[in-house]
C-alpha cells in the first residue's frame, strides 16, 4: 500500500500531466471558442451537473470577475424555470465529461431553439453534447487520478484549467487592467491590493534615514536608530540615490570587523549596497510586493523621476495592509 505522500504525489503528477497533454491538444477550435465568447452580445452561461457543475460555478465566477459577463445555470434547475435566465445573444458553455447526462439531452435543444450557441467542454467527442454543439473543446484524459479510475479527478482538473484558459485569454484580449479588476473587487484583500500604491504605504519624513554616502558608518547607525527604520538611504552630492545600508548589513559588518572602532569611522560608501532595487511611489503595492519577493528583499527605497529618494517601503507595511 502506498504511503500518504506517495499517493498525494501520484495524484499531483497525474493531474499535471493531464493538463500538459490538454495544452498540447489546443488548436483553432479553442481560438474559435474565445472569439465566440468575445463577440457574445449577452452573457456566457455556464452549465453542468455534479462535479462538472461545481467546476462550472468556478469558471462562471472567474469569467465574471475578469470582465466577461457570465452566470452559472444548474442544468436540472434550468429545466424547471431557470431557463428564463438565458436569452438570445447568450453563449452557453456546457460542461459534461460523458456528454450524455439526461438533463443536457433536454436542455441543449431548448437553448439552441432560443438562438443560443453552445460550446461543449467534454471528454467524449462522439457524445450527444459534442454532436449537438457549435464548438467542442476536448477535455479528455487518459485516466483519472483516482486509483479506481472512477472518481472525477484529472478530468475535473482539466475542465477547470480549460475554463481558466478561456477566461484569461478573454481577459488579455480585452486589455483588462488593474483598474478594471478593482471595479469588480472593491472589498477584501484583492480590492485593497488593486487600489493601494507604494506611496500609500511607504515611510516618509522623519521615519526615513537619508544620509550622504560619505558619512561615517557610526552616523548611519545613529540615523537608522533615530528613524526607527530598517535601513538608511545613501545619496550623492546631488541628492541622487547611491545605495543603502540595512540594519542587518550593519550587524554583519560589526560582527566581522577585527576593529569595531575603525569600522565605525569608515565611510558608508565603502559598505553600501550599490544600484539597489528602487520603487516608484505611483507603483501598485502588489507590483512592489512581487518585485521584493522576486529579489528576496524585505524593503527598498522609493524614488522620484530623477532618482531622488522620497520614501522607504518595508514588507511590514505590506503585511499591515493585508497584502501578505
Amino acid at each position: 500500500m502506498p504511503t500518504v505522500l506517495e499517493s498525494a504525489r501520484r495524484v499531483l503528477v497525474l493531474e499535471s500531466q493531464a493538463i500538459a497533454q490538454t495544452a498540447e491538444k489546443l488548436d483553432a477550435t479553442f481560438e474559435a471558442a474565445v472569439e465566440l465568447m468575445w463577440n457574445c452580445r449577452g452573457r456566457v452561461v455556464v452549465t453542468g451537473l455534479g462535479k462538472s457543475g461545481a467546476v462550472g460555478r468556478k469558471i462562471a465566477s472567474t469569467l465574471a470577475s475578469t470582465g466577461t459577463p457570465a452566470l452559472f445555470l444548474h442544468a436540472a434547475e434550468g429545466l424547471h424555470g431557470d431557463l428564463g435566465m438565458v436569452a438570445p445573444g447568450d453563449v452557453m458553455l456546457a460542461i459534461s465529461y460523458s456528454g450524455r447526462s439526461d438533463e443536457l439531452l433536454t436542455l441543449i435543444p431548448a437553448v439552441k431553439a432560443m438562438g443560443v450557441q453552445v460550446i461543449a467542454l467534454t471528454g467524449s467527442s462522439q457524445s450527444y453534447l459534442a454532436l449537438n454543439s457549435h464548438l467542442v473543446l476536448d477535455a479528455s484524459v487518459e485516466r483519472e487520478a483516482c486509483p479506481l479510475n472512477l472518481a472525477p479527478t484529472s478530468s475535473t482538473t482539466v475542465a477547470l484549467a480549460l475554463g481558466d484558459a478561456l477566461a484569461i485569454s478573454l481577459m488579455e484580449k480585452r486589455g483588462f487592467a488593474p483598474a478594471d479588476f478593482l471595479k469588480f473587487h472593491p472589498g477584501g484583500t484583492l480590492g485593497r491590493g488593486a487600489n493601494l500604491t507604494v506611496g500609500d504605504l511607504m515611510r516618509v519624513g522623519d521615519r526615513v534615514a537619508v544620509l550622504h554616502e560619505d558619512v561615517a558608518f557610526r552616523e548611519v547607525l545613529e540615523g537608522i536608530t533615530h528613524a526607527g527604520a530598517g535601513a538608511a538611504i545613501l545619496v550623492d552630492d546631488d541628492g541622487i540615490l547611491s545605495g543603502y545600508l540595512t540594519d542587518g548589513d550593519l550587524r554583519r559588518h560589526l560582527l566581522k570587523a577585527a576593529d569595531a572602532g575603525e569600522l565605525l569611522q569608515s565611510t558608508a560608501e565603502s559598505h553600501m549596497t550599490r544600484s539597489p532595487l528602487a520603487l516608484r511611489s505611483e507603483m501598485a503595492a502588489l507590483d512592489a510586493l512581487r518585485l521584493l519577493q522576486e529579489r528576496k528583499l524585505n524593503d527598498a527605497p522609493v524614488v522620484d523621476e530623477e532618482n531622488r529618494p522620497v520614501g522607504w517601503l518595508e514588507d511590514q507595511e505590506l503585511l499591515r495592509a493585508g497584502l501578505m
